[in-house]
């Protein structure tokens, strides 16, 4: 794995002159991390190193293609493309309320092509929702490996209302939703109600996941899973899917 003197210098050797650059709506940071040799007693994240923040067309290509690409990474690595700003961890103020999109994959060249579309799309600024995203994560695993796009915020209570989740944005035949101040009613058997805040978050969040899976062009479903529940148990079940 390059260091990040390395990676800046490789950048910095092959991006042409700033007048011909092409600039993108915002800044995005590249980080790693390495957990399959922790030291004794180290807390989670402190093998991550921020590695390269870029803003133009031009340096995202220099970087994905001499470095930033999956199936060359160790195993029990990450790789993590995050808005600048933000550290891909859950403590970060912007995370720690959110969760995130996940979809496995048992072939790295699967891994490698999901990874650069999820990084096209995201610099290319194509979801409606952007301001919810905070970056992706590609983690290279012995039995699976997996992508995750994380989101800023998830809605804790709402997310019982399961069974009318999968249904928002395509509600079985006569099925309808309405309002009344400040909550959304659900069809009995669907769930009762849900607050409209909470309610919007899932909207966008689900918005998040379909989009998502379109670009990725995928048949299966892809899970939601929020980092709170994530913290109390690893092994944690998904809330919702698309």
């Amino acid at each position: 794995m390059a260091t990040s003197e390395e990676a800046s210098a490789t950048a910095a050797a092959e991006v042409p002159p700033q007048s011909q650059l092409h600039k993108l709506e915002r800044k995005w940071t590249f980080w790693f991390d390495n957990i399959s040799k922790p030291k004794q007693g180290a807390a989670w994240g402190s093998s991550m190193r921020k590695v390269y923040t870029f803003d133009t067309v031009e340096e995202f290509w220099c970087l994905y293609e001499q470095i930033f690409k999956p199936s060359r990474l160790p195993m029990n690595a990450d790789f993590h493309l995050f808005k600048t700003g933000i550290e891909p961890k859950w403590e970060d103020p912007e995370c720690a309320n959110g969760g995130k999109w996940s979809v496995t994959s048992n072939r790295k060249a699967n891994l490698d092509t999901m990874w650069l579309e999820t990084m096209m799309a995201l610099i290319g600024e194509q979801f409606d929702e952007v301001d919810e995203i905070c970056g992706v994560v590609a983690s290279v695993r012995q039995r699976q490996d997996k992508l995750a796009l994380w989101t800023k915020t998830a809605a804790n209570e709402a997310a019982q209302f399961c069974g009318c989740i999968n249904h928002i944005f395509s509600p079985p035949k006569g099925v309808r939703f309405w309002c009344s101040v400040g909550t959304v009613l659900v069809p009995p058997g669907n769930g009762g109600s849900l607050h409209l805040k909470d309610f919007i978050i899932i909207c966008r969040v689900m918005g998040i996941g379909k989009k998502w899976k379109e670009i990725l062009d995928v048949t299966d479903r892809i899970t939601y899973s929020f980092h709170d529940d994530s913290r109390r148990d690893r092994s944690v079940k998904s809330r919702y899917s698309v």
